[in-house]
């Protein structure tokens, strides 16, 4: 089987479906791993840290903020798991705080906390200032009181199996253990390790980014790898790596990595985008410089017509995991190999 980028324009064109099965066969999907990266907790830490908090409270009978303050200056990662008790990311305690206590806690404060205790968690938090303070006061205000009764079309937060009765729930969860349907639920609404998976979403894209600069270097190409959110003049919208450079483009890649058919699409949309720049000021369509999209995931490999239109906005040069030894011998990156 021939993959798109070995054959010409014509031949593409004339066998869209083929080259689509071909890219598709050779897409392969890494969902069920995920890298731990840094600031990944274990259980027993989490588990500890949870009896710590049980301790402090009595079982939970007292959710004083003072106890579990005390608490905190030797096992740090017990906000973590206070945090975890209400349900809210770390942006959404922040908000919350500041609407009910009235010391402004920002929502970077809030990730970089969290960020710190989970990649030190054994490290001792020794001071604990009124950010703090006011972030674990909200909290145990909130698992003592009853959510609001809301309409038939609405669910508050705090409306699960161990808050909804206030620190009556907590108590009892903690005693006899949740019970396993109410387990599952919570779990589907809430996707099991989506917390962890957005917190190392940059090493997940990264891996294909890596994997493209070795290749690259192995064969002595120069390129530019872009910064996240980083403008680049001539593009409106920057691409992952741009070869030789920005300032004479002759090759630019786009680095995508999708698990979801929704998100492919806004991605291939990106592609064209960049094809369009590529065109844009020249006569007859030609394009100022080649654009190749290196792409990973089970979400590409589910819409026919949108692989179709990534195929015609790269003319053929669509990579995946499986296929990157071929990106330089099979595209215009050949022309500034040194190796």
């Amino acid at each position: 089987m021939k993959f798109p980028f070995e054959v010409s324009s014509a031949e593409l064109e004339g066998g869209l479906d083929l080259y689509v099965d071909a890219i598709f066969s050779s897409l392969a999907s890494e969902f069920l791993v995920l890298p731990k990266g840094k600031g990944f907790v274990e259980y027993p830490a989490f588990e500890h840290a949870y009896q710590r908090i049980k301790q402090a409270t009595r079982d939970f009978a007292e959710l004083d903020a003072t106890c579990i303050l005390e608490t905190l200056k030797e096992a740090p990662l017990a906000l973590i798991v206070l945090r975890t008790m209400l349900g809210f990311t770390p942006p959404e305690w922040a908000y919350v705080t500041s609407q009910e206590s009235g010391v402004q806690v920002t929502q970077g404060y809030a990730r970089s906390l969290d960020r710190k205790i989970r990649i030190a968690p054994g490290s001792p938090l020794r001071e604990t200032n009124s950010h703090v303070k006011a972030l674990v006061e909200t909290a145990c205000k909130l698992l003592q009181s009853l959510p609001p009764q809301l309409d038939d079309d609405h669910i508050h937060r705090l409306d699960k199996a161990d808050t909804r009765g206030g620190a009556a729930s907590v108590r009892h969860i903690a005693e006899m253990g949740a019970p396993y349907p109410m387990v599952l639920y919570e779990r589907f609404l809430g996707r099991p390790f989506a917390g962890h998976r957005d917190s190392v979403s940059d090493l997940i894209g990264g891996g294909l980014e890596s994997a493209i600069e070795d290749v690259l270097s192995r064969y002595g190409v120069s390129y530019r790898k872009t910064k996240r959110a980083e403008r680049i003049p001539g593009f409106d919208q920057t691409p992952d790596f741009i070869c030789p450079d920005e300032f004479s483009p002759q090759v630019v890649i786009e680095a995508k990595l999708t698990e979801d058919d929704g998100t492919a699409r806004d991605k291939v949309t990106r592609v064209q985008h960049l094809d369009s720049l590529s065109r844009h000021g020249h006569p007859g369509g030609e394009r100022r410089y080649q654009v190749i999209a290196c792409i990973a995931g089970r979400g590409f490999g589910v819409r026919r017509e949108d692989m179709k239109k990534l195929l015609l906005a790269t003319d053929g040069k669509v990579f995946t995991s499986k296929t990157l030894d071929k990106l330089v011998d099979h595209s215009d990156l050949r022309r500034l190999r040194t190796r």
